[in-house]
């Protein structure tokens, strides 16, 4: 057989083999990386090269050092997810870098970080201000965490006293111009109400790259045609409108009536839709 076909036999079969055992390690593995997860994977990369390439060699000896490298890795994972000691041992823990808004050189020392790359890593975190940073830690991954000062923070509507309703994932219905069935479904939308909306904003569902419904149920496309202009949609500024028109006319109703019982409800209506508005309002503005 010739070398360059071996060659390409090995290499297809080195390949099948990390595939299977990157799937059975997880993704953890391919995530931001520990110390012993890097040491794994840089062995890992050398074996499979020396499998694929270096024909004089047993195959079989590189198939069970690759074994060993994934039967190790897998068996302390194992271990680790039972021990706090291991864990600490293996993956390691994080520096405190900033605590009370006060560097901690010792630690920064530790870690053998400069004052220069603390500043790159933090404003990697859109933080620019040293002063703006209430704790900072190092993670085991080399992921610098960040909180901020309180005063720092970006606001809330639970620190302003909005009451918010709970947004679902938006479902993305349309993609490379194919209608989507389930995540539509998943909406609990149908096809006509989908090709009602295309007609709306006037293109067609062949020229729409990606189309998704939020939690609110408006439609927003991306088209291939990028010189087409698309409307913004309208419909919370509609339904705000609308709702304010209720409200108004529920008051005027009660004022308009001479009957108390139907004068009552008409006030009580209006003072439920005001409520209402109240606590949508924000929500419909955005």
């Amino acid at each position: 057989m010739a070398e360059w076909v071996q060659i390409i036999i090995r290499s297809l079969f080195t390949i099948a083999i990390l595939f299977l055992m990157t799937r059975i390690l997880g993704k953890k593995q391919i995530s931001q990386l520990t110390f012993f997860e890097y040491i794994t994977g840089i062995v890992l990369g050398d074996l499979a090269g020396f499998m694929s390439t270096d024909i004089n060699a047993f195959f079989i000896h590189g198939f069970v050092a690759i074994l060993v490298w994934f039967t190790v890795p897998l068996t302390l994972e194992l271990l680790t997810l039972k021990s706090k000691w291991m864990r600490d041992w293996f993956e390691g823990k994080g520096t405190i870098f900033i605590q009370e808004g006060k560097i901690l050189e010792d630690n920064l020392k530790k870690e053998r970080y400069t004052a220069d790359e603390l500043l790159e890593q933090l404003r990697a975190k859109n933080v620019f201000r040293v002063a703006d940073v209430e704790f900072a830690v190092l993670e085991a991954s080399g992921d610098l965490s960040v909180l901020l000062k309180k005063e720092n923070q970006p606001v809330t509507p639970a620190q302003l006293g909005i009451t918010t309703v709970r947004e679902r994932e938006p479902q993305t219905v349309i993609i490379d111009g194919n209608l989507m069935d389930e995540p539509l479904a998943t909406a609990g939308l149908s096809r006509e109400w989908l090709f009602t909306e295309l007609e709306k904003i006037g293109v067609t569902l062949e020229n729409v790259f990606i189309g998704q419904v939020d939690s609110f149920g408006q439609l927003t496309v991306d088209l291939f045609d990028d010189k087409l202009q698309v409307p913004a949609p309208a419909q919370k500024p509609l339904l705000l409108a609308t709702l304010k028109k209720c409200e108004a006319d529920l008051a005027l109703y009660s004022l308009a009536v001479d009957n108390r019982g139907a004068k009552r409800m008409y006030e009580r209506c209006s003072e439920q839709t005001n409520r209402i508005l109240k606590q949508i309002e924000p929500l419909l503005k955005t």
